[in-house]
């Protein structure tokens, strides 16, 4: 193919224009209208000789920025092929593309042609491993260590080729030595890979039918009057130690709910003597149900 050359692709889409056209003539390469919509085959061949220029020139100069962007859009179709394989994560598709691109130009800046390999094949493991890291490290609803969700992986291959080969779930032990690791792991790993997805409670907790009621309305709630229940059995005996004066000022005062001077007078003396005597009996109380809690 003649450098001189210009590589034609349809006219109703946007092209370069007259100074991208004088910078591929400068540099000795074809002038490429459309990068993003030549063939396939085409591509590669325009691509060897983008690859071969780029080696020539200083990074971080405007010819070596104008070759290397001119590779990415030659070559983003490996990007949509890659990104065809997650085609049921439709609705993340865009985010997809986006991370490929960067898997893409990490495979164009560490190429080289003297590897004797096709770019193509070059570059399509580092796109799809950089598709795989955003699942990895965005796709869990709860942060886990890394080591726990390579192991979630290794866990549910594990699962799925013991279940053929023994016609039913394998057991804790049989995963362990199967992956060769520690019981304690494997159970990590299982709790572990609870946290990869998260449910709304407001959802309805009944996926067939469009009336039922979200889970929250089923889960239950704190007992107000369990506390109340636990405190009336400590207190039990200790007011068992009181003397009968003492337990007779408290069942005026909290179960007939007397004042304190309806007390005083049923007892004979002052209103402030009876409230010394409730703040004295209250206090031993309260510090008894601090030492049994």
């Amino acid at each position: 193919m003649s450098t001189a050359s210009t590589v034609p692709v349809p006219t109703d889409r946007p092209q370069y224009g007259i100074r991208q056209h004088a910078e591929a003539a400068e540099l000795d390469l074809p002038y490429v209208e459309c990068p993003g919509d030549v063939a396939p085959k085409d591509a590669r061949e325009i691509s060897k000789l983008f690859f071969a220029r780029l080696t020539e020139l200083e990074e971080g100069t405007h010819e070596y920025s104008y070759v290397r962007s001119t590779l990415i859009e030659l070559n983003v179709a490996l990007v949509r092929y890659a990104a065809a394989r997650f085609r049921n994560r439709s609705d993340q598709m865009e985010d997809i593309v986006q991370v490929g691109t960067i898997g893409l130009i990490k495979a164009i800046d560490r190429f080289e042609l003297t590897r004797e390999v096709e770019f193509a094949t070059f570059a399509v493991p580092y796109i799809i491993g950089e598709i795989k890291r955003f699942f990895r490290d965005t796709s869990w609803a709860v942060h886990v260590p890394r080591r726990l969700q390579e192991l979630r992986i290794d866990l549910a291959k594990a699962t799925d080729e013991l279940a053929q080969r023994l016609d039913r779930a394998p057991t804790t032990a049989e995963l362990a030595a199967h992956l060769r690791i520690e019981e304690d792991e494997v159970i990590e790993g299982i709790v572990a890979s609870n946290g990869y997805t998260a449910g709304s409670i407001d959802m309805p907790s009944d996926d067939a039918s469009q009336t039922s009621a979200p889970l929250a309305d089923r889960l239950g709630s704190p007992d107000a009057s369990l506390e109340t229940a636990e405190n009336v059995v400590a207190l039990k005996p200790l007011i068992e130690e009181l003397d009968d004066r003492e337990r007779r000022i408290l069942q005026m005062r909290f179960g007939d709910e007397m004042t304190q001077s309806e007390i005083g007078a049923e007892l004979g003396v002052s209103q402030m003597h009876v409230s010394r005597l409730l703040t004295r009996i209250t206090g031993r109380l309260r510090a008894g149900l601090l030492v049994v809690e």
